[in-house]
């Protein structure tokens, strides 16, 4: 029987991975179609369900090599947030991509039959997957799997924050972890749409990475003088737009503060006891930090921080714009969405202690591809 990751709190305070074995799946409808998963991305945003709200510093392994188990506390606090998860075995895993192997009777589905696809179905850690046409998005010709695997969520995401700016009456973007896979595609997408874009960087070697593909603006949050250049560089492309994956910490209330001193430069600024009229907003959209927000005042009284998530952004576009925003992503799979992997591993392997602490850092620049169909 196929195999599929599971993730199962237990009554006793503890998170249980596992692989178990699950029925070969059947296309449920004419519209819905099977497929023979080979690859799929570990995201933020899958890890999150995947551990739980567990200490996997403190993990165990058991089982075998073939079909480990992985056992690890969880604090009472984090226990109470998950009592609607205790006792349910879940699967995890966003997206992914790989062959269609059988299909429903419309025609949509037929026409699938043998292709190539990315999927944004869920439980995708998998090695095979029944999931709606309308979930699925054709490779184009000559593309594997592994090109296709992350085509969902960090593509339409970065799209998404483009669209949000444009959709809110800004004209520019600043971004975070800019040199991850998703600050990456954010950066291509802004070179080539003439977007404004501050890209925020940890490293001097991620600040190196991101001039090489041709960033413009690039603040190294770990430089002594990244409070000022911030601000430089929001003076420069006016961007009044954030878009935060730290979450925690003190970042969200230096980007505001640099929004508002960078206005203030503006010629014919008057001063206003009440700061700035100009709107100034931050959305967090990522945990990296689960920390208090910290927000030092001093921007005036025209400010928003807020959480950002990509599939309510989706519902509330539409289903036309939709299809445009994947339409794109198919077009440019190769290039403008390409995304770039650290390791690949089996779903087994994924459940050793050394893998999990190496992707569960979600350092940034070291992404992990799961290879379901593979083992």
């Amino acid at each position: 029987m196929p195999l599929q990751l599971r993730s199962l709190i237990r009554p006793d305070a503890t998170l249980e991975l596992s692989l178990a074995e699950v029925p070969m799946p059947e296309p449920a409808s004419p519209d819905e179609v099977v497929v023979r998963v080979e690859a799929a991305p570990l995201n933020p945003s899958d890890l999150g369900l995947l551990f739980g709200g567990a200490d996997m510093t403190k993990a165990q392994a058991s089982g075998s090599a073939e079909r480990p188990v992985v056992t690890a506390p969880i604090a009472p606090p984090v226990m109470a947030a998950m009592a609607a998860r205790v006792g349910q075995s879940m699967p995890v895993g966003n997206e992914g991509a790989g062959t269609v192997v059988a299909a429903g009777s419309s025609p949509a589905a037929q026409a699938l039959l043998g292709r190539k696809v990315a999927a944004l179905g869920g439980a995708m850690y998998s090695e095979y997957r029944a999931v709606p046409v309308a979930q699925c998005l054709p490779l184009p010709e000559g593309a594997t799997a592994a090109d296709g695997a992350s085509c969902f969520v960090n593509p339409l995401t970065a799209l998404g924050m483009v669209d949000t700016m444009r959709n809110e009456g800004y004209g520019a973007l600043v971004h975070t972890v800019g040199a991850s896979n998703l600050g990456q595609m954010l950066n291509r997408i802004c070179l080539k749409d003439g977007v404004g874009l501050v890209n925020i960087v940890r490293k001097p070697e991620q600040a190196a990475l991101l001039k090489s593909q041709g960033a413009q603006h690039i603040v190294d949050s770990s430089a002594p003088d990244f409070q000022a250049a911030l601000t430089d560089a929001i003076a420069a492309t006016g961007a009044m737009l954030a878009f935060d994956a730290i979450g925690g910490g003190r970042l969200a209330g230096q980007i505001l503060l640099a929004m508002e001193a960078a206005l203030a430069r503006q010629p014919g600024q008057e001063y206003s006891r009440y700061g700035s009229s100009t709107h100034k907003q931050v959305y967090i959209y990522g945990s990296l930090d689960r920390g208090p927000i910290e927000l030092p005042r001093g921007f005036g009284m025209a400010w928003g921080v807020g959480g950002w998530l990509l599939f309510p952004f989706l519902q509330k576009v539409g289903p036309a714009r939709v299809q445009q925003l994947k339409q794109r992503v198919a077009d440019e799979l190769t290039t403008t969405f390409a995304s770039h992997y650290t390791k690949e591993l089996t779903m087994a392997q994924a459940l050793s202690l050394d893998a999990i602490a190496g992707y569960g850092k979600m350092a940034t620049g070291e992404k992990v591809l799961v290879r379901p169909a593979a083992g």
